[in-house]
C-alpha cells in the first residue's frame, strides 16, 4: 500500500481576538483594543494542513544505530557507534525493544538518561543532584558506579 498525499483546508474564527478582529490584552485598557496581529483584523484565519497518509513505517538508509532516547548530547562522532547505547537499526526496524546496557551509560548516569528515556525508572536517589546539570554532581566522574547500583536494584529490568 503506497501513501496518498491529501490535503484539508478549513476557515475558523480567530483565537486570539475571538473573531473581532479587534485584541485586547493586559496592555490594553479603559476602551483600547488592537488590530489583531494573527489576522489582521478580519476576524478569520486560514487553515490548510498538507500531509501523506500512513500507509507503512518507512525505512531510513542514513542510520546504523538507534538510540532509545538523546538526552542532548551530540553523538555519531567517535570511533565506535555502539558507544552511545542502542541497537542496529536492522533489530530496531524489526521491533527489537530495548534492554538494560543499552542506555548511553559512558556519557550519562541513570538519572540523567532515564529523565528523557523513561522517567517512571529514573532512579530518586538521595545522592543524585537536585538543581544544576547532571555532569556537575559530585558523583558524575564515577557514574559506572551509579549504573552498577541502578542495575542491582532491579531498575535495568526491562
Amino acid at each position: 500500500m503506497k501513501s496518498e498525499k491529501k490535503i484539508i483546508e478549513w476557515t475558523a474564527e480567530c483565537d486570539p481576538c475571538k473573531g473581532t478582529g479587534i485584541y485586547v490584552g493586559v496592555a490594553e485598557r479603559a476602551g483600547i483594543g488592537v488590530v489583531c496581529n494573527r489576522c489582521k483584523g478580519s476576524g478569520r484565519v486560514e487553515h490548510r494542513v498538507e500531509y501523506n497518509t500512513f500507509a507503512r513505517r518507512n525505512k531510513r538508509t542514513n542510520v546504523k544505530r538507534v538510540i532509545q532516547t538523546n538526552p542532548g548530547l551530540l553523538c555519531g562522532k567517535l570511533n565506535n557507534l555502539t558507544e552511545f547505547g542502542g541497537m542496529p537499526y536492522s533489530d530496531w526496524i524489526r521491533g527489537q525493544s530495548f534492554k538494560s546496557g543499552m542506555e548511553m551509560r559512558r556519557f550519562t548516569c541513570p538519572s540523567w538518561w532515564y529523565q528523557s528515556a523513561d522517567y517512571q525508572r529514573k532512579p530518586d536517589w538521595k545522592e543524585c543532584i537536585i538543581l544544576g546539570s547532571f555532569s556537575s554532581c559530585g558523583h558524575f566522574t564515577n557514574k559506572a558506579n551509579c549504573w552498577k547500583r541502578f542495575d542491582k536494584e532491579k531498575r535495568g529490568t526491562l
